[in-house]
């Protein structure tokens, strides 16, 4: 995981356990205060809540004690994890530009790619100017490496 992910999973946390679980615990409490739980809906979705908020900490705690942290300016060389990649699809012409992160801190609409797709498997070990062929869900696309960099 990059330090920067870290960081955000990190403070997500903090956030569920310093602001998100005591609101949800009042709103369970003010709830409650209503009356007859069996056909109460603010009780029965303040608990919905109170148990994903729940499941999310157990579940950023899990994913931050097992977490190496790299930091990717401290490396080099072909893509591997933590490289910053502008591509060239070579059909479209379209430059794209993506860093390979770990699952968890993943986000494409970020240009965050997850090691685990396809298409960073595809470019792990290459270097600029490489070619690299990948099975999409849309078909076949060809990428051209343009750079790789560590930051």
């Amino acid at each position: 995981m990059t330090r920067a992910g870290n960081t955000a999973l990190d403070e997500e946390l903090k956030v569920l356990k310093s602001v998100e679980r005591p609101a949800v615990i009042r709103a369970i409490a003010e709830a409650r205060e209503h009356g007859d739980l069996s056909e109460n809906a603010e009780y029965h979705a303040a608990r919905e809540k109170q148990s994903f908020i729940e499941g999310r900490i157990k579940e950023l705690e899990a994913i931050l004690s097992l977490a190496e942290v790299i930091d990717p300016s401290k490396l080099s060389g072909t893509v591997k994890f933590g490289a910053t990649v502008t591509l060239v699809d070579e059909d479209t012409e379209e430059e794209k530009t993506y860093q390979i992160v770990g699952e968890p801190e993943a986000d494409l609409e970020k240009g965050l790619l997850n090691i685990k797709s396809p298409l960073a498997r595809a470019l792990i070990g290459k270097d600029e100017g490489d070619t690299v062929e990948v099975k999409t869900p849309g078909g076949q696309r060809s990428y051209e490496i343009l750079s790789i960099r560590y930051i």
